[in-house]
C-alpha cells in the first residue's frame, strides 16, 4: 500500500514540475517548423531596435494589405504577430519566404479565437535570407477592423 501511493505521489510531483507548453506545432515543410500560440510573440520582452516590422492599420472585407520583412543569413527565427482582438471578424495571416509558402492562417490555427494570430518560424539551418512578405486578409469582416502586425527575425 504504502509503496503505490508513493509511486503515485511520484507521478504527481512528475506531471507537476513539467512546465505546459502552450505554442503548438502547425506545420513541418521544406525543413522550418511552423508553430503558433500565445508564447511564440513577446513583444514586451524585445528591445525595438529588434523589431523589423511595426505597423497599425485597418481593414475591410476582402481586402488585402501586404508586409515586407528582411531577413538575413544566419537567422534562424522569424516571428510574426497579429493583433485584431475582434474575434466577431476574421482575419488571416499568410507568410512568403523566399522559399516556401506558410499558412494561411486563421484566428483558431491555436486552439483560441481571440483575434490574436501569433507565428515562429524555425528553421535549424537558417532561414532563407532576403525579403519576407506577409499578407494581412479580410476574411470575414463587419466594416472596418483595426489591427496591428509585427514581424522580426533572429
Amino acid at each position: 500500500m504504502k509503496v503505490h501511493l508513493l509511486a503515485l505521489l511520484l507521478v504527481i510531483g512528475a506531471a507537476v514540475a513539467v512546465p505546459a507548453v502552450s505554442a503548438k506545432i502547425v506545420e513541418e515543410k521544406d525543413g522550418y517548423i511552423v508553430m503558433t500560440g500565445p508564447d511564440t510573440l513577446n513583444v514586451d520582452s524585445l528591445n525595438l531596435r529588434d523589431m523589423s516590422l511595426r505597423s497599425s492599420s485597418s481593414i475591410s472585407q476582402g481586402q488585402s494589405q501586404w508586409y515586407a520583412t528582411s531577413v538575413s543569413s544566419g537567422n534562424t527565427a522569424f516571428y510574426s504577430g497579429l493583433n485584431w482582438g475582434n474575434p466577431s471578424n476574421s482575419l488571416t495571416l499568410t507568410i512568403y519566404a523566399p522559399d516556401s509558402l506558410f499558412g494561411p492562417y486563421y484566428d483558431d490555427v491555436d486552439g483560441v479565437i481571440d483575434g490574436w494570430i501569433n507565428v515562429q518560424i524555425t528553421r535549424t539551418g537558417g532561414l532563407t535570407s532576403g525579403t519576407w512578405r506577409s499578407n494581412v486578409y479580410g476574411h470575414s469582416v463587419t466594416g472596418s477592423q483595426s489591427y496591428t502586425y509585427s514581424a522580426y527575425a533572429v
